[in-house]
Formats: C-alpha cells, structure tokens, sequence
C-alpha cells in the first residue's frame, strides 16, 4: 500500500510516501522564520505552508518516481494544532483526493506520534503504554491495541515542550529553546534544588510544569549571575524526573508490555536515556520522526480501514484523540 501524507499542525510542512516498510518524507522547516519573532505567529506559518506546498509534492513524487495513479491512499492531519496551519494540509488534501479520485484519511497528530514507532518496528507487543511529549502536548495514554486509546494523564496546563521554550526565553536563549537549553544542560549540572518537579508525588498521572516556568523566572530575575549551564541541566533534570516517574507508574498500573514515546521532546538525550532504563520494551523513534512529519500521519493511516467523508470533514485545533 502506497500511502501519500501531509503534515501541517503548526510550524512544519512535511509530505510523506510510506510504501509498505519504505518511507520518503520531506519536511520544509520554518524556524529561521520564527526565530525573527521568538516564537510561533499562526498567520505567518500559514502563509508559508502555502509557499511550499506544492513544491515538496512534486519533489516527493520526483524522489519516489511515483505518478498519481500509483498512490492508494492519502491522509492529512486533522487536529489538533494551529487553525490556520491545518487548513492548509486539509485543503491540499482534499483537493487531491477529488482530483486524484483516492481515499482520503483525516488523521489525529496526536496518533501520528504514536504511529510513528511503527516505523521499522512492525513486531511491537501489546498492551502498551504511550508517552507523548511535545511542545504543546504531554500526555500518557494506554493502548491495548494498535489504533484503541484510553488518556490516563495529560498536562493541566503549559507541556512540557512549551515549558522548555518559555524558560529559553526567560533566559535570553535562542529560539528554538528546548534544543538550546539541552544543549547547555550536558554541559552542566542539576544542583539548583528550588526549580520543583511539579505533581512528582501527585495519585495521578496528570502533569503541570506553569509552576517550574515561574519558578525559574524568579529564580533568573534573584540570581542573574547563577551559571547558566547548571540552570538549563536544572530545569531540563525537574522536567525530565517527572516525565519518567509518571511513565514508570503507568507502565506498572496497566501491565503494560511496552512504552512507545512519542512528540518534539523525546529527542532530548536526557529522556531518551532516563526512559531506556524503565523496565518495558522501549520503542522511541529516531529524532527525525518525533518532531512534526508526515511520515508518522501515513503510518497512524494504516490503522484505519474507513476513509473520510470528503466533503464534510473539517480541521479541527481541538480535537482531542481520547477526550477527557
């Protein structure tokens, strides 16, 4: 099955083929873009995912050597994400799918970080227990099986991703800030003890991190002096802690048989080694495919047999994978 995808929730426009185990994907970056501002302007990023769209559709189907008739299937990226962003990969997919004459797939990015440890990894063992971790979603969810979910935690206010790019900030880092603050942290050490791991002991599996952002602002603004490599390995150590221990929990609870990490964070080093020490089959995607891509959209496709109405499906910014 050839599968075309499209991935525009925020601030990546990535297109993807996954043809049986093979994947192609091609991911135009807007972060010099951004980095002008400091962070992520929704009307901005829209207008360049149309900019470039079509150009990485017709490089892709280049790449491949495919045509329109070869490809099966194509599925976009829903929700949730930036209105405006997602209007743009729906509309292009939907246009496709009318002139191509193929199904069209709405997907939930969420699953699509989740699908993304299917690539190369067809063999995983169920149950599960999944930990998606980006720059606007912290969740835990228990997955019985491929494409079933059941929300056990989820962040009751900043993510942890965002919570990283707002420290950045707070210490005059560049954007993007959770890479620059692990950057400094493997070069420092977590010994500022006032930076909390917050709801670390809480009886659920809900995050928060508002009160470590806040805490390093009026850490920063009392200690402006304090080195700020051991800052950055503070705070990346107090987000770090209380995404595995939550984690280890879940996995105890549910029985689980493995952990599939997923979402812009679990490339940080830190975590990625903190999680492979958890007693589970680890399952963590390489870097490329847990930033934002389309490459995980067409793999979360392959668990759905129905594709969507054409005509009356919409982008959805809201739209929760396992509501509350």
């Amino acid at each position: 099955m050839k599968i075309l995808a499209i991935e525009t929730s925020c601030d990546e426009t990535s297109v993807a083929i996954l043809n049986g185990d093979d994947v192609t994907h091609v991911t135009a970056s807007q972060i010099d873009v951004h980095r002008i501002t400091g962070g992520i302007v929704p009307e901005v990023a829209a207008r360049e995912h149309v900019q470039v769209m079509i150009p990485i559709i017709k490089e892709i189907m280049q790449k491949t050597v495919l045509i329109p008739d070869d490809i099966d299937r194509i599925a976009v990226t829903s929700g949730p994400g930036l209105i405006t962003s997602l209007m743009v990969g729906v509309e292009t997919a939907r246009t496709l799918a009318y002139s191509w004459n193929k199904p069209l797939f709405s997907i939930n990015h969420i699953e699509g970080h989740i699908a993304a440890n299917f690539i190369g990894n067809p063999d995983i063992e169920f149950p599960a227990v999944a930990l998606v971790v980006s720059g606007g979603h912290t969740e835990l969810l228990f997955v019985p099986k491929p494409g079933t979910y059941e929300l056990i935690g989820a962040t009751r206010d900043d993510a942890a991703g965002e919570c990283f790019d707002k420290c950045a900030r707070i210490l005059g880092l560049d954007y993007p800030g959770g890479p620059e603050i692990s950057k400094l942290a493997a070069k420092g050490d977590s010994t500022i003890h006032h930076l909390p791991s917050p709801m670390l002991d809480s009886d659920n599996s809900d995050f928060s991190f508002s009160g470590l952002k806040t805490a390093v602002l009026y850490f920063h603004r009392d200690n402006p002096d304090a080195k700020l490599e051991d800052v950055c390995a503070s705070i990346e150590n107090a987000i770090v802690n209380v995404l595995v221990a939550k984690t280890k929990k879940a996995l105890k609870v549910h029985g689980a048989k493995s952990l599939l990490v997923g979402g812009g964070v679990a490339a940080n080093s830190a975590l990625r080694t903190e999680l492979e020490n958890l007693n589970a089959n680890i399952y963590i995607p390489a870097p490329e495919f847990c930033t934002d891509n389309a490459a995980m959209i067409a793999a979360a496709c392959r668990f759905h047999e129905q594709p969507t109405d054409l005509f009356s499906f919409k982008a959805n910014p809201n739209w929760e994978l396992t509501p509350r």
